[in-house]
């Protein structure tokens, strides 16, 4: 007999307790649910992939007590934010944040951004410059030095979800599958070794595996990776990364594990380049894809300073 498929959860599961609140504000024409604590200066915190707005929970709270408005979002297409059929480019996606920061009632915001949130930010520096006050990227190089570093074999060997990622349905079906854990394998292939091994990894894996299986989630993840892949000859992804070589005019923190293996340290160290304004590239001794989640203490730290 053949046991029956569990339910795929629904939205309202990542709408998580602690000691933050959750609403949903409406942006660039799509509704975006956000978690936030605390009241000060805007700090917009952007998650990646596998992830959502439940990455920033170590730097959420410390945030609100350093006297900030910290806000994370689920980026359109994940968590509790509207998931529709289109808009998975870096540019609408960086219009949306833009759009958040304006229906947050502030002009500009402290910008930190992870993994794909963090090529929304180096973005949205670009493209919306009077929104962002400071930057901090974590894990991620620029998007032209990005597109240079392909041409690195061990930078494409490193990068070879993103290749899978380009094929219609099967990584939504990869990704979503019950027969494996692929959420565990992405992980634990890209993090440090010891935040492998603690109880915060295992309730990760748990965290982001449900959410993946929301419906359109995956789907909504693997569109990001798609237009980047597929705009490359295309001329919006010509025209886009044109005007990425815009200098970046807001104050830059970098933090980037020297274990990573998604991005390379090399690969991420050349973004100083598109910076004109003061740049500071830190690596975190050890620590692979997810600093925030892998010292989460010690990356509250880097933001309360930098946002200061």
């Amino acid at each position: 007999m053949t046991t029956p498929a569990a339910e795929p959860p629904d939205a309202t599961s990542v709408l998580l307790p602690g000691p933050w609140s959750h609403r949903d504000l409406s942006a660039n024409g799509v509704q975006l649910h956000v978690a936030e604590a605390g009241e000060g200066p805007l700090v917009v915190l952007l998650h990646g992939f596998p992830q959502f707005w439940w990455t920033w929970r170590g730097q959420l709270p410390a945030l609100a007590a350093a006297g900030f408005h910290a806000v994370a979002p689920d980026l359109r297409g994940y968590g509790a934010s509207d998931k529709p059929p289109r808009g998975y480019d870096l540019p609408t996606a960086a219009a949306d944040v833009a759009a958040l920061i304006r229906a947050l009632g502030e002009r500009e915001a402290v910008l930190v951004g992870h993994d794909w949130g963090a090529l929304v930010a180096w973005t949205m520096a670009v493209l919306h410059p009077r929104s962002v006050r400071r930057l901090v990227v974590l894990s991620m190089a620029h998007p032209r030095r990005l597109r240079a570093g392909m041409a690195d074999p061990a930078q494409r060997r490193a990068f070879r979800y993103f290749l899978g990622a380009q094929l219609p349905r099967l990584p939504e079906r990869r990704l979503t599958r019950d027969d494996d854990d692929p959420v565990a394998d992405l992980l634990r292939r890209w993090s440090g070794p010891e935040w492998q091994h603690s109880p915060d990894f295992a309730e990760a894996v748990d965290r982001y595996r449900a959410a993946a299986r929301i419906p359109q989630a995956a789907y909504g993840s693997m569109e990001y990776f798609r237009w980047a892949g597929r705009s490359q000859l295309r001329p919006d992804g010509l025209r886009f990364a044109r005007r990425m070589s815009a200098p970046i005019t807001a104050p830059t923190l970098q933090l980037h594990g020297s274990a990573d293996t998604c991005v390379l340290p090399a690969t991420a160290a050349g973004s100083g380049r598109y910076v004109a304004a003061a740049h500071e590239f830190r690596t975190l001794p050890g620590i692979g894809h997810f600093p925030q989640e892998e010292v989460p203490e010690v990356v509250a730290e880097a933001l309360t300073a930098w946002a200061r």
